[in-house]
């Protein structure tokens, strides 16, 4: 089984600190996704796991080996990238065998392997076709196929899907979900799309300026942020995050938010049709507040309405650091008109 343990990994160029302290487990036969906006190091990360950098300082070891020093080829890890890098004048099988060619594997063995991945992956009557002849999703699957193939224990794959348009990119995380889960491969899986995170992960990594901010199972960064950031970043639209005064914010997921005759006075400031529901923005002073009420919301710019939600999905977090505060009553909260039962 392989395990992934990165312990305490920094990678600095000069004075620039891409990757900060960073550690974390991911667990074997897991997908563990390192999310967070762009520049926040989660490339740089996987990179690192893979050995394509060096790192500056720190631990990383795969099925229990400190692999910290060893080239990536001794790492016994596959890796698909952001772009596919099929070669144009090869065929899907041998875009496929590719890697086992070089490593001179019998023909009788890459004959075998080659049935096997092309059955998976739905790519049996396309193996005589060149990748200009494609779809981009046929393409992406090719790229699974070389990495699949090397029946290694490990993958890496760094926003496999962004090239992707929003429909097939739903459909191939599920592919990839179910590929990981009925091989038992170890996947750390590079992403900013909150959605793919939420939808594929055993545990998610969100990382903010080369730091973890937060590193949880899907539901629970969801439903127990740990910071302002990672509260925002999880979730569409974002949590509402509003200053109460008393140096803690209140937040309030916009599914959880209502409008209607009682709560925090506000008026519309625009809506949007989604056909499951609708988004309201409202204006609250010179704060902003989103509700996601269900269905065809008759809500109109300049309309005067109320905001509430139940005491139980209210977060607060510190004002001055950020971070999620546990000891504030939520109860509390309804003394000062902000919720409604």
């Amino acid at each position: 089984m392989s395990q992934i343990a990165v312990q305490n990994v920094s990678k600095a160029w000069g004075a620039t600190r891409a990757v900060d302290n960073v550690s974390f487990e991911a667990a074997a036969a897991s997908l563990l996704v390192l999310l967070g906006p762009s520049g926040c190091g989660k490339s740089t990360t996987l990179r690192l796991i893979a050995g394509l950098e060096q790192v500056s300082s720190g631990r990383i070891s795969i099925g229990g080996a400190d692999v910290t020093a060893l080239p990536p080829a001794q790492r016994r890890i596959a890796m698909v990238f952001q772009s596919y890098a099929l070669f144009p004048h090869l065929t899907v099988a041998e875009n496929i065998l590719f890697g086992l060619r070089v490593r001179k594997v019998p023909a009788a063995e890459r004959t075998r392997r080659l049935a096997r991945v092309a059955a998976l992956l739905g790519l049996d009557a396309l193996l005589a076709r060149k990748p200009s002849q494609l779809s981009g999703g046929q393409q992406q699957r090719v790229a699974l196929g070389r990495a699949i193939i090397a029946e290694t224990p490990v993958c890496l794959m760094d926003e496999p899907l962004s090239n992707l348009d929003a429909q097939l990119r739903a459909e191939m995380r599920r592919e990839i979900r179910t590929l990981q889960q009925k091989l038992g491969i170890t996947m750390v899986y590079v992403t900013h799309d909150q959605s793919e995170a939420m939808s594929m992960a055993d545990r998610v990594i969100l990382m903010r300026d080369g730091k973890v901010e937060q590193a949880a199972a899907p539901d629970e960064i969801y439903a127990r942020p740990a910071t302002i950031f990672a509260a925002k970043f999880i979730g569409t639209p974002p949590m509402n995050i509003l200053d109460t005064g008393g140096g803690v914010l209140l937040g309030v997921r916009p599914e959880d938010a209502a409008l209607g005759d009682a709560g925090l006075p506000v008026r519309v400031q625009s809506s949007e049709f989604l056909g499951a529901d609708t988004v309201v923005t409202c204006a609250y002073g010179n704060q902003s507040l989103t509700a996601r009420v269900p269905g065809k919301a008759a809500y109109r710019a300049g309309d005067a309405v109320h905001a509430g939600w139940r005491p139980e999905h209210l977060h607060f977090f510190d004002a001055a650091s950020g971070v999620r505060r546990d000891d504030v009553d939520a109860n509390a909260a309804t003394a000062i008109g902000l919720c409604f039962a």
